[in-house]
């Protein structure tokens, strides 16, 4: 309940306040306003650096840079193997053949010797096993391993959704590789993706070198930006604003100097790490927050994020229509957003455990909840937050603070378009060289999009997310829905 109640609570604030307090809720949107520009800022000038950092990635070879550098210390290249699980349910082959396609295009490594895919299919999924079938047949020469397990349907503890399936497909593939085939479970590395995930040339080779190493490999995620590039400029304008926005948030939030960051869509761990906290909890919706905070709490919180610059690049949600689509954007967001019942299982973890140091545990819980909390009232605060004390109480207008609070708004929203227009460029620049042939009409669309901004930002995030706490705070349920891919 904590989420939506408090999201409630600010949002409610600001018009009940504008009335009893409202030099006290100008003081608060000020203090947001300066926040805000504060993190604005922060985004753009760290989402030049991942650009930059983007770019040197590519030009690295990453086996050379291993032999130059190896120590006693590091793990042997060639016995470092790499397993991926591709959960899906109903995703077509086409779709899911792009995503191991990209696996088989690895640079500075050989798919062939190093790489062990496993197609984790539902059984209650239509043609499920004749799908599967089909991509082993077309893809098997390609990989080390290529092998398909069924997750059964309705077990029990068990919720429908992308944790419950892949956790079992983790446990059949431990059975085969390391019960049956006896491999040193120390060695590998497991990869949890979409099924509509296209994999950067150089994740995998990156992924060896760091896993090699690192003193923490089994203590540790690494997670690549994640990027709505496989159809952004097919999708309607609504949808492709808040996915460019998200692109550059993603990338500057893995070099926060916080180290707060979590992994999120799709990340790799140690097999290792991902056995000792017992897979991913099968009574969950949204699983990359989650098995973070597993790990952490398990660990007695030594496990921590490291960045690869080498991104993963995603769909981003379409339909049949424009309308299908923005309802997809929709639930897709909503469920994400269901995240937010990460905070009772940090909290009740954080309050029991008294190994971890006390700032340790709770920063991470203090992340949680400003993520949410910020989700789902950034909008409101940022729109609203300066025009309703002096248009609901006139009295206040005739006051100093009163008439300049709304001026004083647009001069820093108006500062922060600078943030906003580095976004923007930053995106198109790490877009496809593919997508950037557009005709003259589509970059003038490209432009004038920007101002369905404010509406987008409501519709297709923030409305989602209060939608979800909402439902939290009321004790309401939500079933996994899977994105559509087409």
């Amino acid at each position: 309940m904590i989420p939506g109640f408090l999201s409630w609570n600010i949002i409610l604030f600001l018009i009940w306040g504008s009335f009893l307090v409202p030099r006290l809720v100008a003081y608060f949107v000020i203090a947001f306003l300066i926040y805000w520009f504060y993190q604005s800022a922060k985004s753009a000038i760290l989402g030049i650096k991942g650009f930059l950092k983007i770019n040197q990635t590519k030009r690295i070879d990453w086996r050379k840079k291993y032999q130059e550098e190896k120590k006693s210390d590091w793990l042997d290249w060639d016995e470092i193997k790499h397993v991926i699980v591709i959960p899906n349910y109903d995703e077509s082959v086409k779709t899911i053949s792009k995503n191991l396609q990209s696996l088989a295009s690895q640079n500075n490594i050989n798919p062939k010797e190093k790489m062990i895919v496993v197609l984790a299919m539902e059984q209650r999924a239509k043609d499920h096993k004749e799908r599967a079938d089909e991509l082993i047949a077309k893809f098997e020469n390609k990989f080390l391993q290529l092998f398909a397990t069924y997750h059964p349907p309705d077990s029990p503890g068990e919720i429908k959704g992308k944790a419950s399936n892949e956790a079992w497909a983790a446990k059949q593939t431990k059975k085969e590789l390391f019960e049956k085939q006896k491999n040193d479970i120390s060695k590998f590395t497991i990869t949890s993706c979409d099924a509509d995930a296209k994999f950067n040339p150089n994740y995998f080779a990156d992924l060896t070198y760091k896993f090699a190493k690192s003193t923490k490999r089994y203590h540790q995620f690494w997670q690549a930006p994640i990027f709505w590039h496989n159809n952004l400029n097919q999708v309607p304008s609504p949808v492709r604003i808040v996915g460019i926005i998200s692109n550059i948030i993603y990338l500057s939030h893995l070099q926060e100097p916080d180290g707060l960051f979590f992994n999120y869509s799709a990340y790799s761990l140690s097999f290792q790490l991902l056995d000792k906290v017992g897979y991913w909890d099968t009574d969950i919706i949204p699983e990359d927050w989650h098995i973070f905070l597993q790990s952490f709490f398990n660990t007695k919180g030594k496990v921590s994020v490291s960045p690869i610059f080498a991104p993963v690049s995603i769909d981003a949600p379409e339909g049949k229509n424009y309308w299908d689509a923005l309802k997809n954007r929709y639930l897709q967001c909503q469920r994400h957003a269901w995240g937010a019942t990460d905070i009772p299982y940090a909290i009740t973890k954080a309050l029991k455990d008294n190994q971890i140091p006390f700032l340790v545990k709770w920063l991470r819980v203090y992340k949680l909840i400003q993520t949410h909390l910020l989700w789902a009232t950034n909008w409101f605060i940022l729109t609203l937050g300066a025009s309703l004390p002096p248009l609901l109480n006139p009295k206040f207008f005739q006051t100093s603070l009163g008439y300049n609070l709304p001026k004083f708004s647009q001069i820093i929203l108006t500062i922060c378009l600078i943030s906003l227009a580095i976004t923007i460029i930053l995106d198109w620049k790490l877009q496809p060289q593919k997508d950037k042939a557009l005709s003259f009409g589509q970059k003038v669309i490209y432009l004038v999009q920007w101002l369905l901004m404010p509406v987008a930002t409501l519709f297709m995030s923030v409305l989602p997310g209060l939608d979800a706490q909402t439902k939290l705070l009321f004790g309401k349920r939500l079933e996994y829905w899977v994105t559509k891919k087409y």
